[in-house]
């Protein structure tokens, strides 16, 4: 716990190659400048009834700030597994703890705001959620539990209300319902 937290620059990525194999570290925001290749996680959680979890991101967020997403999404640390960072994320911005379950990678580069590119080799994770998330009001904004269907429609109609990584994962996630 404590030796692990303290040896570990949080402010670090790690950058990998298209296997997913760590080449490095990197600060978190110079890699998005440069869109350098580096290792993320993002959780989708649903509630008993099947509807999904979604997150408005704080207004105060370096890049697609306000947006709606999943339930979140982070960069492990370097040395920390892709599932113990899910974990720890969804704790940290939502107070919730549930088993997760990995369902799949994948890899996408696409232009954000302000000038930085995310690349990413994304670790897909799923849990079900039994409690109303705390959340954390420097990472969140708001949250709220949608349906499927409400979300197809919403995503069609305002697809600049979600971020990019959300629109990506959001079909491949629906096929696996």
């Amino acid at each position: 716990g404590d030796v692990y937290k303290r040896q570990v620059d949080t402010s670090q990525v790690v950058l990998v190659d298209l296997n997913d194999r760590p080449t490095g570290y990197m600060e978190k925001q110079e890699a998005h400048r440069q869109g350098l290749l580096h290792r993320a996680i993002s959780v989708f959680l649903f509630n008993t009834e099947g509807q999904w979890l979604l997150q408005r991101r704080s207004f105060t967020k370096y890049h697609s700030a306000g947006l709606w997403s999943n339930a979140c999404c982070t960069h492990p640390y370097p040395g920390e597994s892709p599932e113990r960072a899910a974990q720890r994320r969804i704790k940290e911005e939502l107070g919730l703890s549930c088993p997760l379950e990995k369902q799949f990678c994948f890899l996408y580069k696409t232009a954000l705001d302000h000038g930085l590119t995310e690349y990413e080799y994304d670790h897909i994770f799923t849990g079900y959620a039994t409690d109303l998330p705390e959340i954390n009001l420097t990472e969140v904004q708001e949250w709220g539990y949608f349906s499927p269907a409400l979300l197809i429609k919403d995503v069609k109609a305002h697809p600049e209300y979600y971020t990019v990584w959300f629109r990506k994962i959001f079909p491949e996630i629906l096929k696996r319902q």
